[in-house]
């Protein structure tokens, strides 16, 4: 359509179906690729559905038997970890959008432009059906800042159709690192303690050693990405200074967590599907994190990346017990976060 030409959106998920919805509502030539045979099927039959919005057409591929054309835009929606099987199938000449939340090196000299999304969605399971579950942004951009650089044209028309016709606000940014980091520094957080712990996103905050967890991590990961000097946005009502300024007062920041709480009753975090099955994106998240805090001290992320990995590896049941133990062995550390 125009100037976007085709637009492939690899990865079905609430991602992935949220801006392939805007995209058909766009008029645009709008193809999935997915690798659950079972959303394909839902697809075909029903097409692609936000919210509830009306289903729309679209043409839905296996990803076995996906052959990237040359006039492709990919958005590539994703988890990280099947990134690469994606990378070796596309060819260089072939731009690649990533819309996710997770650092993977492979992606590091292949894109220029990013998307980072702070709404959160959720996807009905085997169904290319989302819905919103927390309103938020798509910030679009290059992924560091180009002086005086504009965006390609396809681009600049993608942003004009998801603008209009998405169920979220789009903002351009000139360099997209600083908001992918913020929102690491909440993910590497939620993500694993939940995931864990078998818990929703409102029980995160409502259970005690929960909520200790993820403040703790939120203080760590913070001080993790400014020793580091990664640039930091605001991602959702607050900065992460302020973030980091408010945990410093337990009594404010258990009172500001009851109301958001509610926000987040019955939502999932991604890495609650994946373990304890594997594989997960915490290499992606914490793994990350601790790359960029070498030598420096980690000790919360260091005990939850070690206690996914066993979670992942030994294929345990998640639960609460589990949070109990990290909690005993991180206690001295939460107590100084």
């Amino acid at each position: 359509m125009g100037e976007t030409g085709a637009v492939t959106v690899v990865g079905a998920g609430g991602i992935g179906c949220a801006l392939g919805h805007a995209l058909c509502a766009g008029g645009a030539d709008v193809t999935f690729v997915e690798s659950n045979s079972t959303k394909l099927e839902w697809g075909r039959r029903n097409g692609v559905a936000l919210n509830q919005m009306p289903p729309l057409p679209a043409v839905f591929v296996h990803f076995e038997e996906w052959q990237p054309s040359s006039d492709d835009l990919i958005l590539l929606c994703t988890k990280c970890y099947d990134n690469r099987a994606v990378l070796e199938r596309v060819p260089d000449s072939i731009q690649i959008i990533p819309v996710q939340n997770g650092f993977d090196s492979d992606l590091v000299d292949r894109v220029e432009v990013e998307g980072i999304a702070s709404f959160v969605t959720e996807c009905i399971p085997g169904r290319t059906q989302t819905r919103i579950t927390r309103p938020g942004d798509l910030h679009v951009g290059f992924r560091t800042s180009v002086e005086g650089r504009a965006l390609p044209a396809r681009v600049e028309t993608l942003i004009g159709i998801l603008t209009r016709y998405g169920g979220f606000t789009v903002r351009r940014a000139a360099e997209v690192l600083p908001y992918k980091y913020s929102k690491l520094m909440y993910n590497a957080a939620i993500s694993p303690v939940a995931a864990i712990g078998g818990l929703d996103n409102g029980q995160l905050l409502r259970f005690a050693r929960a909520r200790t967890l993820f403040f703790g991590l939120l203080r760590e990961n913070y001080r993790i990405l400014k020793g580091a000097g990664a640039p930091l946005e605001r991602i959702g009502p607050f900065h992460p200074d302020t973030v980091d300024r408010l945990l410093r007062l337990p009594m404010i920041a258990r009172l500001l967590a009851i109301p958001f709480a509610r926000t987040l009753r019955g939502t999932y975090c991604s890495m609650a599907g994946d373990l304890p099955k594997g594989p997960t994106e915490l290499d992606n998240y914490n793994g990350y994190l601790l790359e960029l805090a070498g030598v420096r001290d980690a000790p919360l992320n260091r005990a939850v990346y070690a206690l996914a990995r066993r979670v992942e590896n030994e294929g345990l049941e998640p639960g609460l017990r589990w949070l109990e133990e990290l909690f005993a062995t991180t206690s001295s550390e939460q107590s100084s976060a």
